[in-house]
C-alpha cells in the first residue's frame, strides 16, 4: 500500500503561480510513475502531468510550458511537486496526486487549486 498526503492548494490570481506537493510514503519501492490530474466543477477529472521512474515528463497541452513536474525520492519518502506557474482561471480545479506502483493505482486526496482575481 502507499500513502498519499498532498499540500499547497490555495486561492491566487491570474498570472500567478502555485506549488503542490505530494508525499507518498509506505510500498514506495514499488512506484512507477507519479502524476497529477484535475477536476474542475461540474467535468471529468483530467490527467495534467506525469514523471516516470527515470525523470521523464509529460504534460497536458494546456498546462505545457506553464507546469513543472518534479519527483524527489528520499529513504522512506517519495514526493511529487506540481510547479504551476502563469496559472489561468481555467486552471480551477480539485487537483490530484496520483502513484501507479506495482501494488495498484493509488489517489490522493484533493487539493484545492481556485485562480481568480
Amino acid at each position: 500500500q502507499v500513502q498519499l498526503v498532498e499540500s499547497g492548494g490555495g486561492l491566487v490570481q491570474p498570472g500567478g503561480s502555485l506549488r503542490l506537493s505530494c508525499a507518498a510514503s509506505g510500498s514506495i519501492f514499488n512506484i512507477n510513475a507519479m502524476g497529477w490530474y484535475r477536476q474542475a466543477p461540474g467535468k471529468q477529472r483530467e490527467w495534467v502531468a506525469t514523471i516516470s521512474s527515470g525523470g521523464s515528463t509529460y504534460y497536458l497541452g494546456s498546462v505545457k510550458g506553464r507546469f513543472t513536474i518534479s519527483r524527489n525520492d528520499a529513504k522512506s519518502t517519495v514526493t511529487v511537486s506540481l510547479q504551476m506557474n502563469n496559472l489561468r482561471p481555467d486552471d480551477t480545479a480539485v487537483y490530484y496526486c496520483n502513484v501507479n506502483a506495482v501494488s495498484g493505482l493509488f489517489w490522493g486526496q484533493g487539493t484545492q487549486v481556485t485562480v481568480s482575481s
